[in-house]
């Protein structure tokens, strides 16, 4: 993307001067929603209130509602529940707050958040379920393998999809998706890029799932970037899902290598027991991850403590400084009870992306779903937003996202901000 290695190399500049600022508060508070006209930025922090959709409303369309149905899709059980409750509880937020201002073109906004189990054939019946209800646009899926899938559906209907965590390339297809995260490629190459330029080792072991597109993808982009970075591959060792509770052979094989950094482009479950597994043979090397990473602090009957100093690539920290970061931080946290993660970073912004998207195309909910895909998508290349997961953000016909990434590094069981 054009502007991603300017804007890695403008975040790597200052991580050092960014670290040394620790770990900070969420100050409370309340701030508005601005948004203005046609090819304009979004603003969106505010407070959350009740005058929310409805998230498990049933039945009806669009034009005979007066309101933009949006379907939800991801995991709310299973492994992968951290992500998905995380987007549908950012989304919601988003629904409330813009509907508590008036709405999109005049019109409300209703949300119908299905659950996928994180399971491509059951992403089929949560997609075929929001579509019977009306759904005129997607947010979803949260996860790659599923995302993939559901896109060969809204392609076939031309219903506008926009997926706030799917990093896998596949998910952005078809000329009707799009991206709130980065994809897989960027991911990887970022991490190589940070890795290097702070200087954080100098021989790096890879340990990565190769029956999964998210973690092949982010390995093969990360060594394809390690061939600019002073810092060396010596172990790149593969797990598969049919294999991945005992590690032994992965870590002694880095720790053999006199590997001072371990990269794990894999989800939160498998990096648990790494940690663990690595600790009991006595082998601490720094950690760095990816975005699948987040959730690792929830894991049941896990020793947080060995999370200590783990570094990942993320869009979003509670404790960020930024305005709009602490608004929707208190904001979540008084809706939900609970601190947001990234996840609910990319659906909060999904929400006001979309919001974006139909404000620039002067769309309304009595357009047909093909009609509003068409809309949507020529807008997504010529719209500008400001989120809690990237100022100025923009999009290329392709579906992928231009934005800065961010770091964090978890102190004392929090992610602090880099």
């Amino acid at each position: 993307m054009k502007k991603f290695n300017k804007l890695v190399s403008v975040v790597v500049a200052s991580a050092m001067v960014l670290a040394m600022a620790g770990c900070g508060g969420s100050d409370a508070g309340n701030s508005v929603n601005n948004s203005t006209g046609n090819n304009s930025t979004v603003e969106n922090s505010g407070a959350a209130n009740n005058s929310a959709a409805n998230n498990n409303a049933e039945g009806g369309n669009g034009a005979a509602s007066g309101t933009f149905k949006i379907g939800g899709i991801g995991p709310t059980t299973g492994g992968a529940a951290i992500y998905g409750i995380n987007v549908m509880n950012g989304i919601q937020l988003a629904v409330n707050e813009i509907n508590a201002a008036g709405g999109v073109n005049g019109y409300q906004l209703e949300v119908n958040f299905q659950d996928d189990e994180h399971d491509a054939e059951k992403s089929i019946n949560a997609y075929n379920t929001v579509k019977d209800w009306g759904a005129q646009m997607i947010i979803g899926c949260v996860t790659s393998t599923p995302c993939i899938a559901v896109s060969e559906e809204t392609h076939k209907d031309n219903m506008m999809m926009l997926t706030p965590s799917g990093s896998a390339v596949k998910c952005t297809q078809y000329d009707n998706a799009f991206q709130v995260c980065f994809s897989d490629p960027n991911q990887g190459a970022a991490s190589a890029q940070y890795i290097g330029e702070n200087k954080l080792g100098e021989k790096i072991a890879v340990i990565y799932d190769s029956s999964d597109v998210y973690s092949s993808g982010i390995y093969e982009s990360f060594v394809k970037g390690a061939a600019n970075q002073d810092f060396e591959i010596v172990v790149a060792e593969a797990f598969t899902s049919d294999n991945k509770t005992d590690f032994s052979v992965q870590l002694q094989k880095a720790k053999d290598a006199n590997a001072d950094l371990v990269f794990l482009p894999i989800y939160y479950q498998e990096s648990a027991l790494i940690l663990t597994q690595a600790n009991s043979m006595g082998y601490a090397p720094k950690w760095f991850s990816c975005d699948g990473m987040d959730g690792i602090l929830g894991v049941e009957n896990f020793d947080v403590s060995l999370t200590e100093g783990v570094m990942l690539l993320t869009p979003f920290a509670a404790d960020a400084k930024d305005a709009a970061s602490q608004a929707f931080t208190a904001s979540y946290r008084a809706a939900y009870n609970d601190t947001p993660n990234q996840f609910a970073a990319d659906g909060y912004d999904a929400v006001y992306i979309l919001a974006e998207a139909i404000k620039q195309s002067n769309a309304n909910p009595s357009m047909s779903v093909s009609e509003l895909g068409d809309a949507l998508k020529a807008a997504m290349p010529q719209i500008t937003v400001d989120g809690v997961t990237g100022e100025g953000m923009t999009w290329v016909e392709t579906g992928e996202v231009n934005k800065a990434p961010r770091a964090v590094v978890i102190k004392n069981g929090e992610y602090t901000a880099m």
